[in-house]
């Protein structure tokens, strides 16, 4: 029977080979569309998962709350872990670790930085990154550091490394007591080493205080540990200890940090998972159009099968066999094009990989993909044949033997005027969306930033030079390249100190303002080329304004003040500081939100980054070069890192660039495979009236009459289409949006452009096979009358 069903299936593709072609093709790029989502979907689902205690490991946060706004931090005091080891018996594993270290390892020539974490020997037994050779134990030693094989292989090749010394930052030695398999791509903590956090603690004194928050802490709870019973004890945990303190630890699940680590007062607020969940959606959608297609040029065929199908039930076949006829059909073709899709994932994979920068393999050892490929062909089978297996078995013999005719107001014609519309809203919505995705990101993209991100370079301070920089400033701006140069303790993008405890003349003593910290030497904001609103900038010494501060405008408005230069700021240890200057409000650290409160020190003992502001329109290579020179004199033994500001502003926006690229994408294949449905329903829809056609140009029709009349219908439809995808993308656009506190307005003109595209579109797909018909000669059509 089922070879039966494949030689009936068979001779059906050859004997109408273009509608066949055009389901295939149309199958095939849904199926390719779905797989290629599903493979990213999948990715970004498994990071973190090769953890063998995966359901047991988390990381602590803590919420803090300041006149009522919640601020969730992942930041925490460096007494905790000791604490928790000591008093908590669910704990089994805890340990801390700083937030990545880049640091310069050298061994004879090669000099090569390198970023790992300072942590604690129980990373290693919390966490599954294999250990090729060594002992966890050796990260309580400071003089021993555990390497990855890749960076092994970088500096000694094949030799077995262990026991072998390199030099740290030009001045220390470390010994290589461990190699530690290089982390998979799929893991969120990565490294080259790691180093006893000794080391780290030595060197950041405040980690011995409770109310300093500023390393990162994990745990792994014992088997039969109460997640939240655990989460009960630490909420009150760090008050035991200091009363003053406001932080509410805690447990934030590994399986949450990469997908679900926003946080919004207090609570989580979803993150990547939108966009695992909106391209899983779209995959659904791609295969819904494709599938779509099939069951409209099946139905609208169903005049030429008719017979077939009045023969085999006067032969004797019922209902139930003639259903597994067709569905059989539906899935032969639905396999076959499977297989078509696996091939054309294989040949786009490599450039899908550049795309979303990943490294993904259709893997057929992987019951995700053995397992997964032919259960979604037998879905899209059974889906697409679904609907014409069931109405092309209904047919009544002696109804078809009169002639079968399927009338203009028909059940079956409703159904696929109904497939048609439903086809083209699923694209106006992705039309529409993938507009206001786009827009949204450059809107962020081109906000007032409050300072001139061009031309302006980012490198460490290595060596002696923060000691120096007044002497490393004046040899970068004799080289003739350079505008400016400044010191900072962070990147403008990443400012991240913060501090409660300032108070002023008027403030609430019962109000806690959370305001971010910057320390940074007398020309950042010069070199940076923000606005200074009222008072001064920092005096060129420096040494004058050790006691003076910065203000931007959001904290100037906080304290209540018009002008807040001559004020006083009392710290909770009884230092004053005087406000001399408001800078105009910049946007540092989160792109999408209104600047918090800051204030701005000029203490240039404190910082590690320097930025240098080249002279715009000249060779930029060169003026790299000639800043180079200067670097490596003062600090020598160092190589010469550096990124440029607008790159790294640019990176800022990876993700919702790469999910603008893919909607893009995704939206012109959706709309490529509703083409080739209505194309193919053109085709029939011509092919079915070329006698009426004919008739019509006898009697004097001109082209355009004739084009008119076979794009009219399709064109009702995409109106119709239109009017029903509108609201749907409206509401879905607007909940999308309303995770951006810095966002774009939906507007009308959006819809507008939808629309007209999508009429646009359908009238060209639907044109060609009209004006074919048009222009062909009626003799031809009428001959056999």
């Amino acid at each position: 029977m089922l070879k039966n069903y494949l030689k009936i299936a068979l001779r059906h593709f050859k004997k109408n080979k273009g509608y066949a072609f055009i389901n295939m093709v149309g199958l095939s790029l849904g199926m390719a569309c779905a797989v290629l989502i599903l493979l990213w979907v999948n990715d970004e689902l498994q990071y973190n998962k090769f953890h063998k205690n995966y359901s047991r490991l988390y990381q602590v946060m803590e919420t803090q709350t300041y006149d009522g706004k919640a601020f969730t931090f992942s930041a925490m005091p460096g007494l905790f872990v000791p604490a928790i080891k000591e008093e908590m018996p669910e704990i089994k594993y805890a340990v801390r670790t700083d937030w990545g270290t880049r640091a310069l390892f050298t061994l004879g020539e090669k000099a090569i930085y390198e970023v790992g974490y300072f942590t604690d020997p129980d990373f290693l037994r919390m966490f599954s990154f294999k250990l090729l050779k060594g002992d966890p134990e050796s990260l309580k030693d400071p003089k021993s550091v555990i390497i990855t094989d890749k960076m092994a292989e970088k500096f000694f090749g094949k030799e077995n490394p262990i026991g072998k010394t390199l030099k740290v930052n030009s001045d220390e030695v470390t010994t290589v007591a461990g190699i530690v398999k290089e982390p998979p791509a799929n893991s969120t903590l990565k490294f080259s080493w790691l180093a006893c956090f000794k080391i780290y603690e030595e060197k950041n004194k405040w980690l011995q205080q409770w109310g300093n928050n500023g390393i990162q802490t994990f745990v792994q709870l014992k088997d039969n540990a109460s997640l939240a019973r655990v989460n009960k004890k630490f909420y009150n945990f760090i008050q035991t200890k200091d009363t003053t303190a406001l932080a509410r630890p805690f447990l934030f699940s590994i399986n949450d940090w990469r997908l679900r680590n926003n946080f919004e007062d207090g609570k989580q607020s979803g993150g990547r998972i939108q966009y695992v969940n909106l391209f899983s959606i779209i995959a659904l959608l791609i295969i819904i159009i494709a599938c779509i297609n099939f069951m409209n040029l099946a139905t609208a065929r169903s005049e030429q099968r008719a017979k077939e199908v009045g023969v085999r039930k006067v032969m004797g076949a019922g209902r139930g066999i003639l259903i597994k006829q067709f569905f059989g059909e539906s899935v032969v073709m639905s396999f076959a094009a499977m297989v078509i899709a696996a091939l054309i994932v294989v040949a786009v994979l490599p450039l899908f990989n550049k795309l979303v920068d990943k490294k993904l393999v259709l893997d057929f050892s992987n019951p995700v993909c053995w397992a997964g490929l032919p259960l979604m062909a037998l879905t899209c089978g059974v889906l697409a044949g679904s609907y014409p297996s069931l109405y092309l078995s209904s047919f009544n013999p002696s109804t078809v033997f009169r002639g079968l005719r399927v009338g203009k107001n028909s059940i079956i014609t409703y159904v696929r005027k109904g497939l048609v519309v439903t086809q083209f809203v699923i694209t106006i919505v992705l039309i529409i969306s993938t507009i206001i995705i786009y827009k949204q990101i450059q809107h962020v993209k081109g906000r007032q930033l409050g300072y001139n991100k061009e031309n302006v370079i980012y490198s460490g301070l290595r060596g002696k030079m923060n000691e120096h920089f007044p002497a490393v400033r004046q040899d970068l701006l004799a080289t003739g390249v350079v505008e400016n140069a400044a010191v900072s303790n962070s990147r403008v993008l990443e400012l991240g100190s913060s501090s409660a405890d300032f108070s002023w003349e008027g403030k609430d003593p019962n109000s806690k303002v959370l305001v971010t910290m910057e320390w940074v030497s007398p020309q950042y904001i010069s070199t940076m080329q923000m606005q200074i609103k009222q008072g001064r900038d920092f005096y060129t010494d420096g040494v004058s304004d050790s006691s003076n501060v910065i203000v931007n405008e959001t904290f100037a408005k906080i304290m209540g003040k018009d002008n807040p230069v001559g004020e006083t700021l009392k710290r909770g240890d009884g230092t004053q500081l005087h406000v001399v200057g408001t800078v105009k409000d910049f946007v540092f650290t989160d792109m999408y939100k209104a600047p918090e409160p800051l204030i701005i020190f000029c203490q240039p003992g404190s910082v590690n980054v320097l930025l240098i502001r080249l002279k715009a329109q000249q060779d930029m290579a060169k003026a790299i070069s000639k800043v180079e020179a200067v670097i490596k004199s003062h600090a020598p033994g160092y190589p010469f890192e550096y990124k440029f500001m607008d790159e790294e502003f640019n990176n800022r926006f990876k993700s919702e660039m790469l999910i603008g690229k893919l909607s893009r994408l995704f939206a012109f294949l959706t709309i490529l495979i509703s083409c080739l449905g209505l194309f193919g329903l053109a085709a029939y829809t011509a092919e079915r009236r070329t006698k009426e056609i004919g008739i019509r140009k006898v009697l004097g029709a001109t082209i355009s009459n004739v084009i008119t009349l076979l794009s009219k219908d399709f064109l009702r439809l995409v109106g119709i289409a239109a009017l029903i995808a509108f609201p749907l993308a409206w509401w879905f656009m607007h909940r999308f949006l309303e995770d951006f506190a810095y966002r774009i307005h939906i507007q009308w003109w959006v819809f507008a452009i939808a629309g007209v595209l999508s009429v646009t579109i359908a009238l060209f797909t639907v044109s060609f096979q009209a004006v074919k018909a048009a222009i062909a000669n009626p003799v031809k059509s009428l001959r056999t009358e």
